[in-house]
């Protein structure tokens, strides 16, 4: 088993909604187990006009899928909540799962990157996940995601939305919880 980072994103209809039906399904799941899951930031839209903000979290689930297994399972859950496969750049969607880091993996191959090629850009992906795992390391840089976070210039607003404890969903030393 390996711990998986995923980042989750939504900016159509109900978004925390859409979010907190995908921690739940990663809470109800065979080869995925939620382990973890960050507060709710919303945030400003980067390299596009005319989005609705977005809602944004970040997950850790266990898992024993390969990386492309985890990446079509990650594809299948987006799909359930209506989001299609085959979708232009930048467009809105209901629910974005990427698939940030796993474990200390680093591939590249067409259809898959780790650890994704942007995480280090990304405001609205690096505050989440330093709400869960701010010690975590970038298996190629070697630097924390608070080190990586505290690099980032001033850039697109990410503000709070909902604490996690806030949320319906929880961990606890005995497993999730509804």
């Amino acid at each position: 088993m390996a711990i998986a980072y995923v980042g989750l994103g939504s900016n159509v209809g109900d978004r925390l909604r859409w979010l907190t039906s995908a921690l739940a399904e990663f809470a109800r799941g065979v080869d995925l187990r939620l382990a973890g899951f960050s507060s709710i930031f919303e945030t400003e839209p980067v390299g596009v006009t005319g989005h609705d903000w977005y809602l944004n979290a970040a997950a850790a689930v266990s898992t024993a899928l390969e990386p492309e297994a985890l990446l079509e399972r990650l594809r299948a859950i987006e799909a359930s909540f209506g989001r299609p496969r085959h979708r232009l750049p930048g467009a809105a969607r209901t629910l974005d799962l990427d698939l940030l880091l796993l474990g200390d993996v680093v591939r590249q191959s067409p259809a898959l990157t780790l650890p994704h090629p942007r995480l280090v850009e990304r405001r609205f992906v690096l505050e989440p996940l330093c709400g869960i795992a701010p010690h975590l390391r970038h298996p190629v840089l070697g630097r924390s995601v608070r080190e990586l976070l505290a690099a980032l210039p001033v850039g697109p607003t990410v503000r709070l939305f909902l604490p996690r404890g806030a949320l319906k969903i929880g961990v606890t030393a005995a497993g999730v919880r509804p």
